[in-house]
């Protein structure tokens, strides 16, 4: 995940789309929504976040090893507080990643625990 937030950081496009797979899959749901799948899309995606960075852009904030992947939270390009999850496919590429702002996804987190415990 250190050389996605490094490429990022260097806004360097090129090696940050080597790192996915060819038909990786990027759900992001912060702000309108959007579902991008594969390189060209992931390109139409990316490229304008990388172009307009903020300078706390891609801050590393927590790392947590799951067992389909990793979450990562992280300051977005906005220096907006991100968490991203990553899926890997066999030849250690990204298959897909999905994110939402952290305060959603804690929200998330508090519902789920929530149901469980009046289960």
């Amino acid at each position: 995940m250190v050389d996605w937030l490094d490429a990022c950081r260097k806004r360097d496009l090129t090696t940050l789309l080597d790192l996915y797979a060819d038909d990786a899959t990027l759900d992001c749901r912060c702000g309108e929504g959007k579902v991008s799948e594969g390189r060209a899309e992931l390109e139409s995606y990316w490229q304008p976040r990388l172009d307009a960075i903020a300078p706390t852009a891609f801050g590393l904030e927590e790392i947590t090893p799951t067992s389909e992947g990793v979450v990562l939270d992280y300051l977005s390009h906005e220096g907006e507080p991100v968490r991203i999850a990553f899926t890997f496919s066999r030849d250690a590429k990204i298959q897909r990643t999905a994110c939402l702002p952290v305060e959603q996804a804690l929200r998330q987190e508090i519902a789920g625990a929530a149901d469980q415990a009046g289960r």
